[in-house]
């Protein structure tokens, strides 16, 4: 009894020892991009501004890190198709705008979105029924396998049907090509940027009435947490999986949908955001939502302020050496949580 109170209290001290690591490690990090960028000359308004920018690219990161961390708690695999659905949202929503239908711009464009996002979800159900489904009991490192094949396979038929050539999604404030910027003090924020934000938060309101008000959302909860048990309680589990893929889709394509405004349109895009999206959800623990979403903001202002103090070439390596640096050393991320998903 002595000797397990003991055992869980050095668990506990080397948690709360990693923690504080993070922490240092993070006002580190800081410290050395501000002495940086002081060889530039850079003051306190392109620290903010360079900040500012990088959180419009960590909110999509965080977008696409919900869809991996609800993926892996109710499936318990790693999803590497999530980068397919960012693309394919922005992609849809582009084709179905240029049809000319009869309404306004603004309402075409918001019906075209949610059309897309609405055909991206039920691809993902459907992707998962034909492809993870029949290999349930697969190992993980299979179950892995198939979602990069997934994603090949939806990158190479969206480069079929669109072609190699970007495409172009008018901004949301002024449905034209150019995208308002506001200026706040020497800041300048562009408007599009105030949606990407705006559609951040709305989706963590929802998906937390959604799992803490909703009779499925329970059931996705209990199936996140032992997925026999939530079998013998008449729970379908594997429904539950269908829906959780589903959603994730839908957090890639909107992820998608918003950014497009701010950047190009292509039929390669989600393998960057994908990426990024999961080394969010790995600093996030990828088991927590707030994690995740704490992941993608703080990746996307430090590489940001990475890539002003030094190049713009090394803001997609910097992404990377932190997964690696977080896969050392604390591989159990932000959360502190050591969850692992069970199978049926």
């Amino acid at each position: 009894m002595l000797r397990g109170w003991r055992w869980e209290e050095r668990v506990r001290t080397r948690e709360e020892a990693s923690r504080w690591g993070i922490i240092g490690a993070t006002l580190g990090l800081v410290t050395l991009l501000i002495l940086l960028g002081q060889q530039h000359g850079f003051g306190a308004v392109e620290y903010l501004q360079f900040a500012l920018d990088g959180l419009r690219g960590g909110s999509i990161y965080a977008l696409v890190a919900l869809g991996f961390v609800l993926v892996y708690r109710v499936m318990g695999v790693i999803n590497f198709a999530q980068g397919a659905f960012v693309m394919l949202g922005p992609m849809l929503t582009v084709s179905f705008y240029e049809q000319g239908w009869p309404p306004a711009p603004g309402l075409r464009l918001a019906l075209s979105a949610l059309l897309a996002m609405g055909m991206v979800g039920a691809l993902g159900m459907i992707i998962e029924r034909l492809t993870l489904y029949p290999a349930r009991r697969a190992s993980p490192l299979t179950r892995i396998i198939i979602t990069v094949g997934v994603y090949l396979a939806l990158q190479g038929a969206a480069l079929l049907l669109w072609g190699p050539y970007a495409k172009v999604l008018p901004s949301f404030t002024s449905l034209g090509l150019v995208d308002p910027t506001l200026r706040l003090g020497g800041l300048r924020i562009k408007a599009q940027s105030l949606w990407i934000w705006g559609t951040l938060i709305a989706t963590m309101l929802a998906l937390g009435l959604f799992f803490g008000r909703t009779t499925v959302g329970k059931a996705m909860r209990a199936c996140a947490v032992n997925r026999l048990a939530a079998q013998l309680m008449g729970i379908r589990v594997d429904t539950m999986s269908a829906f959780a893929f589903g959603m994730a889709a839908i957090l890639g394509a909107m992820g998608g949908i918003v950014l497009s405004p701010a950047t190009r349109v292509t039929y390669d895009m989600g393998l960057e955001l994908g990426l990024k999206g999961f080394v969010a959800a790995i600093m996030g623990g990828l088991v927590s939502f707030p994690g995740a979403v704490l992941g993608g903001l703080l990746l996307g202002a430090l590489e940001n302020l990475w890539a002003g103090v030094t190049m713009a070439g090394f803001k997609d390596l910097f992404a990377f050496v932190v997964l690696i640096l977080v896969l050392l050393f604390h591989p159990r991320g932000f959360a502190g949580e050591e969850v692992e998903p069970e199978r049926a």
